[in-house]
């Protein structure tokens, strides 16, 4: 160990997220529309948010910020994420002053969301072999196999529920809903699934922006604890492999060739933040618009073949994830506004899901709307959310199941958003449930 070895993680979150929290507080106190936009995120002010996000669409297709570019139009959006002129993350590795310095402080041992070779953030060639093996156990006919377990899992969650008592449905409900279907994904043994929940509650906030030091250590530290879980887990499953999805990463191959012990335990460190926090603040978020648009769940009452749709108009109006920034790796232009080499673009995916070009009426809450699957809210191009049939399939089931149990459930006072920038979602919802045969009229 060299004498500047124990500084490595305080240049990490300083890189991640000290500097730009300082950067984005004094933009915000300067007016600038991107730091209103980042700072304001923690509120969970969600008529500041998209007021900001009218603003930024006013003055053109990209607004050029004071640390970035920006753009809430869906075209524009689009054009950003499938483009091969920009990569995830917000600095080239190894160039410029702050990527070699963010090279030097890397920790080998340490396997995140936001870390190669996770497919997030990983690039073509790469990415392209990766993603298709991954791809190939992850089928849309994978997922919809978990259906009738997942109808399960949620039918023994609310069976465990006292109707009778207030509850907090994000601990209750939204968060072991997810957690519960990831380690069947996984394959966790039923006596290791309390520990996923933990992993999961650990690594979901890799994902966000400007976490306090000592959070950020916490998440690393439970990011390393999965990974010593899952060296054993991986040694398992070679030994007894089951029919799981994990199972299948293990064993699929691409010309002989299958993913090395690294890609293996990214992919599941992946499904686990990923698949975990987004599939909590869908639920939370989708419970909570319900609720307030009674018109639409009567809607969904008198026809359930809507409710696929009402999913896709939860991610479209109230999205688990605000924004995701690329650089330019090439002058280029989006929009017609010229970018050049290693300039960041923001796209405000929470934005874009409210574009007046594209969606009539935006601010709208409509379970029918006819062109709600148009949101941007899984990203676009390479690195679409490749857990997105998975979502919609825990949404659909998870909402339906509840609402359809205790369609008469009242959210109570104390509801609150969690404290985070980049992720949108409750930390609480407390409700009161009501049987459905307990209904009155």
């Amino acid at each position: 160990m060299t004498l500047l070895e124990p500084v490595k993680p305080t240049v990490r979150w300083a890189l991640g997220h000290g500097l730009p929290k300082v950067l984005m507080r004094r933009a915000a106190k300067q007016g600038d529309v991107q730091g209103r936009l980042i700072t304001g995120g923690v509120s969970g002010d969600t008529e500041q948010l998209h007021a900001l996000a009218d603003e930024i669409r006013a003055s053109g297709p990209v607004h050029r910020s004071k640390y970035a570019l920006i753009t809430a139009t869906l075209p524009a959006v689009k054009e950003v994420l499938t483009s091969s002129d920009f990569r995830s993350g917000i600095f080239e590795p190894g160039e410029g002053v702050l990527g070699r310095i963010g090279v030097w402080a890397e920790d080998p041992d340490l396997l995140g969301p936001l870390v190669p070779p996770s497919l997030l953030v990983s690039e073509p060639p790469d990415h392209t072999r990766y993603r298709k093996l991954v791809t190939r156990v992850f089928t849309a006919r994978a997922v919809e196999n978990l259906r009738a377990r997942t109808q399960q899992i949620a039918d023994e969650l609310l069976d465990s529920l006292d109707p009778t008592s207030p509850v907090d449905l994000v601990a209750a409900y939204c968060s072991q809903l997810p957690v519960t279907v990831i380690a069947e994904i996984l394959g966790v043994p039923p006596e290791d699934r309390g520990r996923v929940l933990e992993f999961g509650n650990a690594a979901a906030p890799s994902l966000d922006l400007g976490l306090g030091y000592g959070e950020f250590r916490r998440v690393e530290r439970g990011l390393k604890d999965f990974d010593t879980w899952l060296d054993a887990h991986l040694h398992h499953l070679r030994r007894e492999s089951g029919d799981d999805l994990m199972s299948q990463l293990v064993r699929v191959q691409e010309e002989g060739v299958g993913l090395d012990d690294s890609e293996l335990k990214a992919t599941a460190g992946l499904v686990l933040a990923a698949g975990f926090e987004t599939t909590v603040n869908l639920l939370g978020n989708g419970i909570a618009l319900l609720k307030q648009h009674p018109d639409q769940l009567e809607r969904l009452r008198e026809d359930p073949s809507l409710w696929p749709n009402a999913v896709d108009e939860v991610l479209r109006v109230d999205p688990p994830v605000l924004l995701t920034g690329r650089l330019c790796t090439a002058d280029t232009t989006v929009a017609g506004v010229a970018v050049r080499r290693g300039e960041v673009v923001t796209t405000l995916l929470a934005g874009a899901n409210r574009d007046p070009g594209v969606f009539e009426d935006p601010a709208a809450f409509d379970v029918g709307r006819a062109n709600a699957r148009d949101h941007v809210s899984f990203s676009a191009g390479r690195h679409y959310c490749l857990g997105a049939s998975l979502a919609r399939m825990e949404g659909e089931v998870g909402l339906r199941t509840l609402l359809e149990r205790f369609p008469d459930l009242t959210i109570e006072p104390g509801a609150a958003r969690r404290p985070t920038r980049i992720l949108r979602g409750y930390e609480t919802l407390p409700a009161r449930l009501v049987p459905a045969g307990d209904r009155v009229g």
